[in-house]
């Protein structure tokens, strides 16, 4: 099959030239879309997750020599986190390409993070079958740029550092509340609380809860530790 014009940009984004251009057109196919004779990306988005792992970890490891299993863990996690994956996908142009059907273009379906994530696991997967892993680890490592030598060296998730932080106090585990939520139901902004049983608290909005909770977890344990210093 020959690819769309949109498509042979997408190749030259993510420097890899399809020799089974059909892998790259089933990547892109949404399920909302997929059909018969149009199978869409979930298959691909289930092996493109396990290569993706796996190239991270050997990437971190390459990295870090020295490196325990603690310290690795939480910087794989910030790696291949879906928040990450979709940061990819969007500077790379992905949600212009994706096939979608009318119901998820209309309530957003290219921006949706979730969607976006999937999709880069899809492409990945695509890649892979089409040049074997080291295709695949040459693409993911150039579209993930300096993110891996750049990826915290504590990368734990803030909101198991704020609970650690509280807990070593005696204090019982932060509480979450949706304090607000605006915008269109395809593009939500939620306003997370986060609140010790001190009464220390931070608010913070983003676009996804887990995101907004994260938000505001770090900035209550950045200023915590600040007032400690």
């Amino acid at each position: 099959m020959r690819l769309s014009r949109e498509l042979k940009a997408f190749e030259a984004c993510i420097g890899h030239s399809f020799r089974q251009p059909e892998l790259l057109a089933r990547a892109v196919t949404h399920a909302s879309i997929s059909s018969l004779t149009r199978p869409d990306n979930q298959r691909l988005e289930f092996l493109g997750d396990r290569v993706l792992g796996l190239v991270m970890a050997e990437a971190l490891l390459g990295a870090d020599g020295t490196a325990t299993e603690g310290q690795l863990a939480p910087r794989f996690n910030a790696l291949v986190r879906k928040e990450t994956c979709a940061e990819v996908a969007r500077e790379i142009g992905l949600g212009e390409v994706l096939k979608l059907g009318r119901s998820e273009m209309m309530s957003g379906g290219r921006r949706k993070e979730a969607l976006l994530g999937d999709a880069l696991e899809a492409v990945i997967a695509a890649v892979y079958l089409d040049a074997g892993f080291e295709g695949a680890k040459a693409m993911v490592l150039r579209i993930w740029g300096p993110r891996v030598g750049a990826v915290d060296h504590d990368a734990r998730d803030p909101k198991t550092s704020l609970q650690e932080w509280a807990q070593a106090r005696g204090m019982p585990p932060p509480e979450y509340k949706e304090a607000d939520r605006s915008g269109p139901d395809h593009q939500p902004m939620f306003t997370v609380e986060v609140t010790l049983i001190s009464g220390d608290a931070e608010r913070a909005q983003a676009g996804s809860k887990r995101v907004a909770e994260q938000t505001a977890a770090r900035t209550l344990l950045a200023r915590l530790e600040k007032n400690n210093d």
